[in-house]
């Protein structure tokens, strides 16, 4: 069952989020991730959530997803993103094929 990462990171310092950037999709990859979105426009459609830049993630399973962050291909841009960015970040797990959304507890 595909797992999602969201991430709302806010960028301090742009010179090392880039470096960031160019390192994190190959670890992200090695893990069978992709990205679903990647800093895009966003809208606010209700409340007062207002973030300045998003990530959406997709990998296999939930723990194909815990064993990209915790893996030792990631640390080194994990290091530079945490060093760069203050970050909210959220493991989702995603619904079974055919699976009814509202039995969902």
């Amino acid at each position: 069952m595909s797992a999602y990462v969201v991430v709302e990171v806010t960028v301090k310092d742009a010179e090392t989020y880039e470096r960031y950037k160019l390192l994190a999709p190959p670890a992200i990859g090695l893990y069978g991730g992709r990205y679903l979105a990647r800093g895009g426009l966003t809208e606010v459609l209700e409340g007062t959530w207002t973030p300045t830049r998003l990530v959406i993630l997709e990998f296999p399973t939930v723990e194909r997803a815990r064993a990209w962050w915790n893996s030792p291909e990631y640390a080194p841009a994990k290091a530079l993103r945490q060093a760069s960015t203050s970050t909210d970040m959220v493991l989702l797990e995603g619904l079974p094929p055919g699976a009814d959304p509202a039995a969902r507890k």
